[in-house]
């Protein structure tokens, strides 16, 4: 078979290309005759520059202000007129100190990525900005990225001429129990007394949001998204892509698509969030088309069956039942994709479904 390998970011544990590379090596071993070809994907998270820059573009350095204030070296991709900037590279989980907790939620922040977006505009004649969103470790709703841009009225200012591209593929609002604080807050540190705080700084902030742009951003699909730095850049002239579409186009994923016969793709955590338009369930609808089948591998798989089918999949394997646990499959991230991915080549023709520890 042809088979092509399309990962996402397993999260903090294996960036797209290291997941790629993981699944290839193990579907090598278990099935060798088979063609591989490695596309990983992204779907404006984490990965987001690093995915593009194997395809295209210049990618430049910047040392930037980290969530917590500490000083971080940040990528981005010029290609041309165009500009890539991902914000888990100035304020993503992975810059803090340690894991995320209540006080690194309420002081996190985005300043970072509007360095990122100022040193693009110091680019002679560009035209557009993409900005990946997802992977932040703050619910700043974009207030940092305004203020090292100069604030509200200089950064529109400075923006009006350029196409402005909000790259995500989550649809949350920045405020109400589907909005940034409420569904993104714990897994950034914060517990339930500091999301309301969150929540009530981010409704202040739309406020001043809406006397800029003239529109409620806050309510707009995709304003929660990267702790609603979504948002902020709506408030700024942008509009919003998907950012899994953006990585396809920019890949040629179709064009790969139609060549193969199989594709592996896979993220962190197979879960609900992933039923609604995500890179995993993207890749099985436009895979189904070209007559590709897909299968995920995935860190943890917290779907039924029934629901993976319907959404196209032929298989869903996980990373923690194989490994025998969520620990183990997270701190032995690389080796444990690799044996699994073996195992499922190994047993591609049966049909059979991934067993619990070992080969």
């Amino acid at each position: 078979m042809r088979v092509m390998i399309a990962p996402d970011s397993f999260g903090n544990t294996l960036s797209a290309n290291e997941a790629a590379d993981a699944i290839a090596r193990g579907w090598r071993l278990g099935r060798p005759e088979d063609e591989l070809v490695l596309a990983p994907q992204s779907d404006g998270g984490p990965g987001f520059v690093d995915v593009l820059a194997g395809k295209r573009g210049e990618v430049r350095e910047l040392d930037v202000y980290g969530p917590l204030g500490k000083r971080v070296r940040a990528r981005w991709l010029l290609d041309g007129h165009t500009a890539f900037i991902e914000v888990a590279q100035a304020c993503g989980l992975s810059l803090l100190d340690g894991p995320p907790t209540t006080s690194s939620a309420s002081r996190s922040s985005s300043d970072g990525v509007g360095q990122l977006i100022d040193a693009a505009l110091g680019v002679d004649g560009i035209e557009t900005v993409f900005v990946g969103l997802g992977g932040s470790s703050c619910t700043d709703g974009g207030r940092g990225m305004i203020r090292a841009l100069g604030g509200l009225a200089d950064a529109a200012a400075r923006l009006r001429s350029v196409e402005l591209v909000a790259a995500t593929d989550v649809e949350n609002p920045l405020l109400g129990e589907h909005g940034a604080a409420h569904v993104f807050g714990a897994q950034k540190g914060a517990d339930a007394a500091m999301v309301d705080v969150l929540e009530e700084l981010n409704r202040e902030w739309a406020v001043i949001l809406e006397r800029v742009a003239g529109v409620d951003v806050a309510e707009l699909p995709g304003a929660g998204a990267a702790g609603g730095i979504g948002a902020a850049l709506f408030a700024l002239g942008g509009r919003r892509e998907s950012g899994a579409a953006v990585v396809a186009e920019l890949t040629d994923q179709a064009d790969l698509l139609e060549s193969v016969d199989l594709v592996i793709t896979g993220e962190g955590k197979f879960d609900s969030q992933s039923l609604r338009g995500k890179l995993v369930t993207q890749l099985a609808s436009a895979g189904a088309i070209s007559g590709a089948q897909t299968i995920v591998l995935a860190g943890q798989v917290a779907l039924e069956t029934a629901q993976w089918k319907a959404a196209g999949l032929s298989r869903a394997y996980s990373v923690a039942e194989f490994a025998g646990s969520v620990d183990k499959a997270m701190s032995d991230a690389g080796p444990q994709l690799e044996h699994l991915a073996a195992y499922a080549a190994r047993r591609f023709d049966q049909g059979t479904p991934p067993l619990r520890g070992g080969l």
